[in-house]
C-alpha cells in the first residue's frame, strides 16, 4: 500500500485516474484531456500500471488503459477507521452548533450590545 500512496502523491497521476474513472481511454485521449505531453502521460501510465492501479489492453494499433479498483479498495479499507474518526468529530461539531442555536432561540446567547 505504501507504493500506492507514493504513486498517488503525484497530481497528474491522480488526474489520469480521474479520467479513467469514466472508462477505458487511449493514451492520445489522455494527452488531449490533460494537456501534458505524450511521453509524460506514458511515463505516468507505466508507474500507475506497475503499482497495479491501471491495466491496459491492445485494440488494433492502440493501447487502451482502464482503472483497476482493487488497490483503491485496499486503500479505502485502510482509511475507514480515520473516516470514522472524522465523522465522529463532525457529529460532535453538529451537536455543538445545535446547542448554540438552542441558546440563541431562548435568548440566552444574545450578541453584545454595540456602540
Amino acid at each position: 500500500m505504501e507504493r500506492v500512496f507514493e504513486v498517488l502523491a503525484e497530481p497528474n497521476r491522480r488526474r489520469i485516474l480521474d479520467v479513467l474513472r469514466r472508462g477505458e481511454r487511449p493514451v492520445g485521449e489522455l494527452v488531449d484531456r490533460l494537456g501534458i505531453s505524450q511521453p509524460a502521460v506514458s511515463k505516468h501510465l507505466r508507474t500507475l500500471r506497475e503499482a497495479g492501479l491501471v491495466e491496459s489492453r491492445s485494440k488494433a494499433q492502440r493501447r487502451l488503459y482502464r482503472l483497476r479498483t482493487e488497490p483503491l479498495r485496499d486503500l479505502d479499507a485502510w482509511l475507514e477507521p480515520y473516516r470514522m474518526l472524522w465523522e465522529s468529530r463532525i457529529d460532535d461539531l453538529e451537536r455543538h452548533l445545535a446547542t448554540m442555536d438552542d441558546h440563541q432561540d431562548d435568548g440566552s446567547a444574545r450578541p453584545p450590545e454595540g456602540d
